[in-house]
C-alpha cells in the first residue's frame, strides 16, 4: 500500500483540562478557619491564572462539572508545555487542592491543519499575514475562552479497523469527508463555539474537543446531526464527555456551599446555621471580579461577525478553518467569513474602505435596484477588481454560500460594467458588511474598495416631538466616536445596559450594608447585571451604581435605591448631559498612576467649555475598580472632549494600565 499523505499542521497554545472532584466529607469536617484559608487560596490561584500572571499570554477558565466524573474543571491555555506543568503543580500547593482529587486530565495543543487548496496556500507561505485567512488561523491557534454558560469537553480519535481505517483513506477522500462534515457545523455557527486541540503523542486520544454554548440543547443537536455523517458514523471513536457551567473564581465559596452558580438566580435557601457557617461567602460574588460581567446565562461577550450575530464565540464555530482530522473540521478561507471582530477571540478581519454616499446609484448602474435586489436601509460594499469576472466568480460564489448562513446577508455577487469587474456585497447592517470586507479584499485583483448606505430604513417609533429618534441618534453618535478610540460604548450582549446612579451623603461602609440586602433581592431577576457601592477618595461622596438589561427594570430599581440613607441626587437628573465611564479596572501596580492621570485630565476638563463636574469613584470592595462620572451643559460639549487629542492620548495610555477594556454608559 502506498504511503498516505498527512495534512500540513501548525500548532499554537498548549491546553490542559484538569478535572477535579471535591472530598465533601473532608470539607464538611474541616474547621471553618481551614475552609476559609482554602477558599482564599483557591480564589487567589484562579484569579491569578485567569489574569495570566504566570505567563506572557494564554487563557484560564473554571467550570462546575455535572455528574459523577468530577466537580470542577480548570482549563488552562498557555504558550509552552512548561507553563502547563507549572500551573498544574502550582495548584497542588494551595490549601484548596488538599480537598480535591484529580479524576481526569487531558493534555493537547491547539491545531490548524490543511485539506483545501486555500489552507495549503497558507501553510506554503503564499498568504499574507494580514489576510483574513491568516488572521483567522492565528486566532484558532491562540483562542480566547468565550463567556457562554455551558461547556462540553470530550476526547476522540479516528477509527482504525481493518475495514474502517481513516488513515488508509486517500487525502482526497478525507478532505471530502471533512468538507461535508464542516457544512453541518457551519449551520450551528451562531449557537455553538469550539476549540480543537491535537493530542497525538500527548494523551490517550488524538484530539480534544471543547464546545461552548448558552444552551446545551444546541450542542446536543449539533453532535446528533454529526453522528449521522459518514465521517463520524464510519470513522469516529469518542472518549468520556464532561459537561459543566462556567463560574467566576469569586464564586468558589458558593460552589462549595452548594449554591447555584453562576449566581444569576435565587440561591439555595440557607438555614441560620448555614448562614453563620458560610458568612464568608460574598453577597455579590460577581461584582468585584470581572467588574460588571453579566451572569453567563444571559449571554456571551459582544462581537460582530459577517453573519451579523452579536454573540461572541471565543473559538470558532464547528466546521471552521484550521481544525484538522476530526468530526467538526473544514479548512477553508471561506469559513473565515463568520469570524468577526470581538473580544471573545474572533480575529479582527474587517477591511478599510472608502465611505460613499452614492452607493444606490452605483448599484443601479450594475443592475441592482431597491425593492428587487435590496431594501432601503441596507448597506453595500462595491469593490473593483482588475481580474476578469469569470476568473473570480467561483471564489465570490463560495463566499456568498458561506455568507448565506447569516440572517444579515442579502446578496454577494460579481457584476461587470463597461469592461470593468465589480464585487458587490449587500448586508442589512454596516457592522456586518465591515467584517465581510475583510474577506472580500482578498479576492484577486481587488483595488478600489467602497461602501455606503442604501437609503433610509423604516422609521422607528418615536414621540410626537421626535425625542426618541433624537436620543437614539445621539447615543449612536457617541458610541461610534468612542468606539473609534477603542472605548466600548454600550450595547453589551447586543443590547443597551441601562444604568442608574444615586449619590449619597452616607459613608460607603453604611451604604454597603444597606445595598447588600437590595442586591440579594435584585439578583433574583435575570435583568440585573450588578449593583455596586462606590466612594471618592476624600470620603465626601458615595454612590450606588446599578446596571440592568432593560430600562423598565432600571426604573423600577430606582424606587428602591432612592430610599437608601442619605441620598442627595440621582445622576442624570435635571438639565445638562451626563456620562458614566464604567469598567475602569486598573491593574493593581498601576493604581496610583491611574489616579494621577485622572487628576491631570481633570485639570484639562475644568478648562473646557460646558464642563460642570467630573468625579472618580472607587468600588468599596475593590479600589482598582472605578467609574468616572461627568456632567456637561450639553451633549455637544461632552462630544468635544471625546473627540479631543487629550482623550485619545488618555485612551492609548490606558491600554497598558487597564485590566479590561472600559465602556461608557450614557445616562441622559
Amino acid at each position: 500500500m502506498d504511503q498516505r499523505k498527512p495534512p500540513a499542521t501548525e500548532e499554537g497554545w498548549y491546553a490542559l483540562h484538569d478535572c477535579r472532584s471535591i472530598d465533601w466529607d473532608a470539607w464538611r469536617e474541616a474547621p471553618q478557619r481551614v475552609r476559609d484559608r482554602a477558599l482564599s487560596e483557591g480564589i487567589g490561584f484562579l484569579d491569578a491564572y485567569e489574569a495570566v500572571e504566570d505567563a506572557e499570554e494564554g487563557q484560564t477558565a473554571v467550570y462546575t462539572v455535572m455528574g459523577h466524573k468530577a466537580d470542577i474543571m480548570i482549563l488552562h491555555l498557555r504558550p509552552t508545555m512548561g507553563d502547563l506543568d507549572a500551573a498544574e503543580r502550582h495548584f497542588e500547593q494551595t490549601e484548596f487542592a488538599a480537598f480535591t482529587e484529580q479524576e481526569f486530565s487531558y493534555v493537547s495543543v491547539t491545531e490548524a491543519s490543511g485539506y483545501t487548496e486555500k489552507s495549503r496556500e497558507y501553510f506554503e507561505g503564499e498568504v499574507d499575514d494580514d489576510s483574513g485567512l491568516a488572521q483567522y488561523i492565528q486566532a484558532r491557534l491562540h483562542p480566547d475562552v468565550p463567556d457562554e454558560e455551558f461547556v462540553c469537553f470530550y476526547p476522540m480519535s479516528k477509527r482504525r479497523q481493518p475495514d474502517q481505517n481513516w488513515y488508509d483513506t486517500s487525502f482526497e477522500e478525507r478532505a471530502a469527508h471533512i468538507k461535508r462534515h464542516g457544512d453541518i457545523g457551519r449551520g450551528y455557527g451562531s449557537e455553538v463555539s469550539q476549540m480543537i486541540a491535537g493530542s497525538i503523542g500527548f494523551d490517550d486520544w488524538e484530539w480534544g474537543i471543547t464546545l461552548w454554548s448558552d444552551d446545551m440543547r444546541h450542542i446536543k443537536e449539533l453532535l446528533t446531526e454529526m453522528r449521522f455523517d459518514p465521517s463520524t458514523s464510519q470513522f469516529a471513536e469518542f472518549g468520556p464527555f464532561y459537561v459543566g457551567r462556567k463560574f467566576d473564581p469569586s464564586e468558589l465559596p458558593a460552589v462549595l456551599a452548594g449554591q447555584r452558580v453562576p449566581t444569576d438566580d435565587e440561591s439555595v435557601p440557607e438555614t441560620p446555621a448555614d448562614v453563620a457557617e458560610h458568612e464568608h461567602v460574598p453577597t455579590d460574588t460577581g461584582a468585584s471580579h470581572g467588574h460588571g460581567e453579566e451572569p453567563a446565562a444571559s449571554g456571551a461577550q459582544t462581537g460582530v461577525h459577517a453573519g451579523g450575530d452579536t454573540d461572541s464565540h471565543g473559538g470558532t464555530h464547528p466546521g471552521s478553518a484550521g481544525e484538522g482530522d476530526h468530526p467538526h473540521a473544514e479548512e477553508s478561507s471561506d469559513e473565515d467569513a463568520d469570524s468577526g471582530s470581538s473580544s471573545g477571540g474572533r480575529p479582527d478581519v474587517s477591511a478599510d474602505f472608502e465611505e460613499i454616499d452614492d452607493a444606490a446609484q452605483r448599484l443601479g448602474r450594475l443592475g441592482l435596484h431597491e425593492g428587487d435586489a435590496y431594501d432601503a436601509g441596507d448597506y453595500a460594499l462595491v469593490f473593483h477588481s482588475s481580474a476578469d469576472a469569470e476568473d473570480i466568480v467561483d471564489d465570490v460564489s463560495d463566499l456568498e454560500s458561506n455568507f448565506d448562513h447569516y440572517d444579515r446577508h442579502v446578496r454577494t455577487a460579481v457584476r461587470a460594467d463597461s469592461g470593468q469587474t465589480y464585487v458587490v456585497s449587500i448586508w442589512t447592517a454596516k457592522d456586518a458588511a465591515e467584517t465581510a470586507a475583510g474577506f472580500l479584499k482578498d479576492i484577486d485583483g481587488v483595488d478600489e474598495q467602497l461602501g455606503g448606505s442604501l437609503g433610509e430604513g423604516a422609521a422607528s417609533e418615536e414621540t410626537e416631538d421626535g425625542s426618541d429618534a433624537q436620543t437614539a441618534e445621539s447615543s449612536q453618535s457617541i458610541r461610534e466616536t468612542l468606539e473609534s478610540a477603542g472605548v466600548y460604548a454600550g450595547q453589551p450582549h447586543g443590547e443597551d445596559v441601562y444604568a442608574l446612579v444615586v449619590y449619597s451623603e452616607a459613608d460607603a461602609e453604611t451604604l454597603d450594608a444597606e445595598v447588600a440586602d437590595l442586591r440579594s433581592a435584585f439578583d433574583r431577576y435575570d435583568t440585573h447585571v450588578q449593583t455596586t457601592v462606590y466612594g471618592d477618595s476624600d470620603g465626601n461622596l458615595s454612590a450606588v451604581a446599578s446596571l440592568w438589561d432593560t430600562e423598565d427594570a432600571a426604573q423600577t430599581a430606582s424606587d428602591y435605591l432612592t430610599d437608601l440613607p442619605g441620598v442627595v441626587g440621582r445622576h442624570g437628573e435635571g438639565d445638562g448631559f451626563g456620562t458614566m465611564g464604567m469598567f475602569y479596572t486598573v491593574k493593581p501596580e498601576f493604581h496610583d498612576d491611574f489616579v494621577e492621570k485622572f487628576d491631570t485630565v481633570g485639570g484639562l476638563l475644568e478648562e473646557m467649555d460646558g464642563h460642570r463636574e467630573t468625579s472618580l469613584l472607587f468600588n468599596h470592595d475593590d479600589e482598582n475598580d472605578m467609574f468616572i462620572a461627568s456632567q456637561w451643559d450639553s451633549q455637544e460639549d461632552a462630544m468635544a472632549f471625546f473627540r479631543s487629542d487629550d482623550f485619545s492620548e488618555t485612551v492609548d495610555w490606558g491600554r497598558d494600565v487597564l485590566a479590561d477594556r472600559p465602556r461608557h454608559v450614557f445616562l441622559a
